[in-house]
């Protein structure tokens, strides 16, 4: 199985800290730190939203860096739902991303899901599959973040 070339950084301890670390590399626009949250032991699976079926390291790093382009990716989690074993979460989440000024609605939603397993590097990121969100979803972000709790 291919390995990622990524410098090695410190093990995850939870499959929570592995996707806080994911979000913050897309909000840096960081493709290094990205990959550090994917695993180099398996053959990782990544679907962008519309897109194909990205299979390997390899693959996965050239759709972020052609996706990213050394700019940051103004993405946020919202609403996750975690299913955790042993050795494996589940975590379905709903992306908010602020689209440029200027452009109607003021933020788009994707909904996605991330699977990360437990190795001896930490908790890993093994695929994500993200979809484009419905109206229905982006209203309800839009409406819950008028709330203050």
């Amino acid at each position: 199985m291919p390995r990622s070339s990524s410098p090695a950084s410190a093990p995850h301890s939870s499959a929570e800290a592995a996707e806080a670390a994911f979000y913050e590399a897309l909000q840096a626009g960081d493709v290094e730190a990205v990959m550090r949250v994917w695993s180099d032991d398996d053959d990782p699976v990544c679907v962008h939203p519309g897109g194909p079926r990205l299979v390997g390291a390899a693959a996965i790093r050239a759709s972020y860096e052609q996706m990213l382009g050394g700019s940051a990716l103004p993405i946020a989690p919202e609403r996750v739902l975690r299913t955790v074993t042993l050795g494996c979460a589940v975590h379905n989440v709903v992306e908010r991303v602020r689209l440029p000024a200027g452009a109607a609605p003021a933020s788009a939603c994707v909904l996605a899901t991330n699977v990360y397993l437990r190795t001896p590097q930490g908790w890993r990121l093994v695929l994500h599959h993200a979809s484009p969100g419905t109206l229905d979803e982006a209203g309800e972000l839009l409406a819950q973040s008028d709330r203050l709790h």
